[in-house]
């Protein structure tokens, strides 16, 4: 019978001394995402989303030390998808696209958003790591509704509020890695794909998913 351990969680650091438990849930202080923000369009020189302007006309609405960035074009394509070549993409610059990297010199319009360590204590439950895939094929595809159907019974909900991506090699941060992926949102899981890679392959992932605690 699968054992259910509650542990509050302070900026993400713990571990787990006992082996001879199997964790599904963790109760943890959770992160919270900004509002998006979409402060230039790419009329100019290109689409400026830096953290620092953004910080400026948006006073108190981005935390310190945000953990994660998102980006996303105005018409909901992942930067991996639009295709282009990106600048600056990070927790300290934001995100810039600039007209004359682009083929045809124009970028798309962006919109990004960050993550920041929640403020108040709603408890998120986090499921256990999954890792179904291996990029050795076309890549790594932890998608949500593939780990759903090859798990039954489990406590991955249909409608996650949040997940995280660490490589099982070092448990590296995915965001932290360079890599281009194709998905990656509580809602569809993780897709890293080889062809986006500048080096022809993935990292190795595992992944969980945050549910709202019933």
């Amino acid at each position: 019978m699968k054992q259910l351990i509650g542990f509050i969680v302070i900026n993400q650091l713990f571990k787990l001394l006992s082996t001879n438990l199997v964790i599904d849930y963790l109760f943890v202080i959770p992160e919270e995402w900004t509002q998006w923000f979409d402060r230039d369009n790419p009329s100019g020189t290109g689409d400026w989303e830096t953290l620092d302007d953004l910080r400026k006309e948006n006073p108190g609405q981005i935390c310190l030390d945000p953990r994660d960035i998102e980006a996303l074009t105005v018409s909901g394509l992942t930067v991996s998808a639009a295709g282009e070549k990106i600048y600056r993409y990070d927790l300290k610059s934001g995100l810039i696209c600039r007209n004359k990297d682009q083929d045809d010199r124009y970028c798309y319009d962006y919109k990004v958003r960050f993550s920041c360590e929640a403020t108040s204590c709603k408890n998120v439950c986090w499921t256990k790591w999954y890792n179904r895939d291996k990029p050795t094929g076309s890549g790594d595809w932890e998608h949500l509704s593939a780990l759903i159907k090859e798990n039954p019974g489990s406590h991955l909900c249909s409608e996650p509020v949040y997940i995280e991506a660490v490589t099982v090699d070092g448990s590296i941060p995915a965001i932290r890695t360079g890599q281009n992926f194709y998905s990656y949102s509580p809602t569809k899981g993780l897709v890293c794909r080889n062809q986006d890679q500048s080096n022809g392959s993935c990292r190795d992932y595992k992944v969980r998913f945050g549910c709202s605690c019933s």
